[in-house]
């Protein structure tokens, strides 16, 4: 039988085909796939660039910086008759960066011949306009000025230091600058920057090829990164725009980035930036950044005084500022500054000559004490607190606003020093919860706060007792009480007899109020003055509810008290509390003649520019009239020289007339003095913060605290007021009677016109005058007194 050829259905094996394999790429393929893996990344790349590029416009042309408030003491003003002693004048001279030279002939210098003084003062703008450099020559002697001369050899009426930098307002990150322009440099600064940091920066593109190829191979040898080989430009792009990380994505982007942004920003736009970025160094959380501010740190001198030295030195700390910092690695940092010096006349950009005499001179650094930026929190405290009414946080904080203060720096270190001295003394052995203090100081005349000290520690930024402290403040509030008494002079005099004796007074509660002597005796009938001077407390009860507790109320609002007081009783004898800078408040009105006045600690607001924005003019308004007023100043000058203040005469001078009244509460918790001099009005305060008893009255704590800051400040005596409402008659003041000059116990007191006695009572003028003893104010008594005290 014949075969049929085989179907595709059939069962004869089919002719088998090969199996299916990939095809190969050719090289146009391969070239494909790359062309197209190259354009992705050069999109991704160039959409990556133009991201950062916006990134850089945005932050570079926009606000760089939050820039923190500067806040400056008053300026120290300089006259013939002004106050001061010559050690406080050069001290304040050497705490704002003037340096001692043989001859002055440039601002932010001086020279001492014996008490003599030439300085150069600094120009600065000021929110009434622009003070330029002076040269004046001063002349002290017995603690004033005594002579003030300008350049010309004529008087200088006025000479006006340039103001002390006390503190400032941080942002969140604590970055500490002062921004200057490129022209406000010191001549050698930005020749040994470029010297040292970036030889090409005028040259390349924003990467420096043959720095980058040095460093690799720096880093290749070494087995890690011990080299870097970035440019100004790269530096600048890492600190404003990236992270310290040290990775290779962080060197890309600085890579894609520094060219980028000398595209767009010229070479001293971007020179600029950096003198006012770059890191040099940390104090606490505050960063300080920016050569301007660095000067400030390290020398206390603005940078355009800088020599050759120190400039030196804050360009050698751009490597490193904590490795090589001058406080703490001096050797380094000397090493490190020859180097630069070297590096500069390797370059010949200085004379081998000029580098061999600046190695020779010391760093210059001063103390951190000297530039620490919360030397005065208790003062900047308060400063922030007044500027809550017209200024959000985020203004102060961000915006480099200038506030130019009220505070006295010399008067603040004095007081600092009398609260920390004193209680040093009286706290030997200070525990867990120290003896504490607080002290405000304000012009008697202005009502400027001058000084306030928070802590007896110099510096805490904690608790701050003179303002936010409120304790009771004992026989603080009596002269109020006598004082709406003596505005009643058809039933008051200075030596009306008041009632010193046990009473028994409805407390407003349901109870009753019986208050008690420190000594447990009363007295009798005693003077009014005297009750003041002796600061009894039953008489000051008694009378404060003779003239009504609602007047007494009012006299206290009068004063300065702005709290509403509760109307009991127990509030005449000071169960009330208050601040230290509410009772500066109302003896401030005192000291002043009665003129009520605002504590100012703020003189002026400026923006960044100069521009003024708010001045904090005094207010005055006259509360009292000057005859009750100086009844009650010649009472509390009482106070000092027979009463419990004349403790203070262990510090001052005798004969200095001052007024002053002591306060002491239960238990003797807490202890104050309130008093003032011509010129000053000073509050202290004494106690434990848990309110545990301190065994010490008004007069063995806080008068101790008062008086060595009175005669350290120093005090002038006070004057009495001029009235015409006055008349000064001689009395015998325990009969309130008519006495004559030489009777035994006569003494001349003020009244108001026609409040006087009328009748002799002890001494006529027809009789044989005794003898009289002493005045009480005679210096002989107020040394025996002290020594008995002592």
């Amino acid at each position: 039988m014949e075969k049929k050829p085989t179907t595709k259905t059939g069962n004869v094996a089919r002719k088998r085909r090969p199996p299916n394999r990939k095809k190969e790429p050719q090289p146009l393929q391969w070239k494909s796939i790359a062309l197209k893996v190259g354009l992705t990344l050069m999109v991704l790349v160039g959409a990556y660039a133009v991201y950062l590029d916006a990134s850089i416009i945005k932050q570079f042309e926009g606000k760089k910086w939050a820039i923190p408030a500067k806040v400056y003491a008053h300026p120290l003003e300089l006259f013939v008759g002004k106050n001061i002693t010559l050690l406080d004048f050069l001290s304040q001279l050497q705490r704002q960066g003037y340096q001692p030279v043989e001859k002055v002939s440039r601002p932010g210098t001086f020279a001492r011949n014996f008490n003599q003084i030439e300085v150069y003062s600094r120009g600065f703008y000021f929110p009434d306009g622009k003070e330029p450099p002076r040269l004046a020559t001063i002349d002290f002697k017995n603690d004033q000025v005594v002579r003030l001369l300008g350049s010309d050899r004529h008087n200088l009426p006025l000479l006006r230091l340039d103001p002390q930098p006390i503190g400032s307002i941080f942002p969140a990150s604590y970055e500490d600058r002062i921004l200057i322009r490129i022209d406000q440099t010191p001549r050698y600064l930005i020749p040994a920057l470029l010297a040292i940091e970036d030889q090409e920066f005028y040259d390349h593109f924003g990467l420096s090829p043959s720095s980058i190829i040095r460093a690799m191979l720096a880093n290749m040898t070494a087995g890690g990164v011990v080299q870097g080989g970035s440019t100004i430009t790269q530096q600048l792009v890492k600190n404003l725009f990236l992270t310290n990380e040290r990775s290779m994505t962080r060197k890309v982007k600085e890579a894609i980035m520094a060219p980028l942004l000398e595209l767009h920003y010229s070479k001293d736009e971007i020179l600029e930036t950096y003198l006012n970025e770059v890191y040099l160094g940390q104090q606490g959380r505050r960063a300080i950044h920016g050569f301007a501010m660095a000067s400030q740190f390290y020398f206390a001198q603005p940078l355009q005084e800088l020599n050759l030295a120190r400039t030196a030195l804050l360009v050698a700390l751009v490597k490193g500022p904590s490795y090589y910092d001058p406080r703490r690695n001096p050797e380094r940092a000397v090493q490190r500054r020859n180097l630069v010096l070297d590096v500069l006349a390797d370059l010949a950009i200085i004379s081998p000559s000029e580098a061999r005499r600046s190695k020779k001179l010391p760093l210059g650094v001063v103390s951190r004490e000297m530039v620490s930026s919360n030397d005065f929190p208790a003062y900047i405290d308060m400063v922030r607190a007044q500027l809550r009414d017209d200024y959000n946080e985020k203004d102060l904080t961000s915006e480099g606003l200038r506030i130019f203060t009220n505070m006295d720096p010399i008067i603040q270190r004095k007081a600092q020093k009398s609260v920390t001295d004193i209680l040093n003394q009286i706290d030997r052995q200070p525990q867990n919860s120290p003896l504490q203090g607080a002290m405000v100081v304000s012009s008697a005349q202005t009502g400027d706060l001058l000084a306030i000290v928070g802590d007896r520690a110099a510096g805490y930024a904690g608790f701050n007792r003179a303002v936010e402290a409120r304790r009771p403040v004992g026989s603080l509030i009596k002269p109020a009480i006598y004082l709406t008494a003596l505005e009643q002079p058809n039933r008051y005099t200075l030596t009306t007899p008041v009632k010193d004796q046990p009473l028994k007074i409805r407390d407003g509660r349901g109870g009753y109020w019986e208050p008690k002597n420190y000594s447990r005796k009363s007295h009798g009938q005693v003077p009014l003055y005297q009750a003041l001077a002796k600061s009894y407390n039953q008489a000051a009860a008694s009378t404060g509810m003779a003239v009504g507790l609602s007047s007494v109320l009012n006299t206290l609002k009068r004063l300065g008290i702005e709290q509403t007081l509760p109307p009991y009783p127990s509030v005449l004898l000071g169960s009330t509390s208050m601040s230290p800078v509410e009772i500066t408040s109302v003896y401030q009105t005192i000291a002043s003649g009665g003129y009520r006045m605002p504590l100012r600690a703020i003189d002026a607001v400026v923006d960044n520019r100069g521009k003024p924005l708010t001045r904090y003019s005094i207010s005055v308004e006259r509360v009292v009239q000057p005859g009750p007023m100086e009844l009650l100043r010649t009472a509390l000058g009482l106070v000092m020289t027979e009463g419990t203040g004349y403790g203070a005469y262990r510090y001052v001078k005798p004969g200095i007339a001052l007024g002053g009244k002591s306060g002491t509460t239960n238990d003797l918790r807490d202890g104050w003095f309130a008093g003032y001099s011509k010129d000053l009005v000073a509050v202290s305060w004494v106690g434990y913060d848990d309110n545990r008893p301190t065994r010490l009255t008004g007069s063995s704590g806080a008068l101790k605290v008062w008086g060595h800051f009175m005669a350290s400040a120093p005090a002038n005596s006070v004057t009495a007021l001029n009235s015409s409402v006055i008349k000064r008659v001689w009395v015998n003041p325990q009969a309130n009677g008519l006495s004559s000059r030489d009777c035994k116990g006569a003494r001349l007191l003020p009244y108001i016109k026609g409040s006087e006695p009328r009748v002799y009572r002890g001494c006529e003028k027809t009789e044989k005058p005794v003898r009289p003893e002493r005045p009480a104010d005679d210096r002989e008594s107020i040394l025996k007194r002290v020594f008995r005290w002592l």
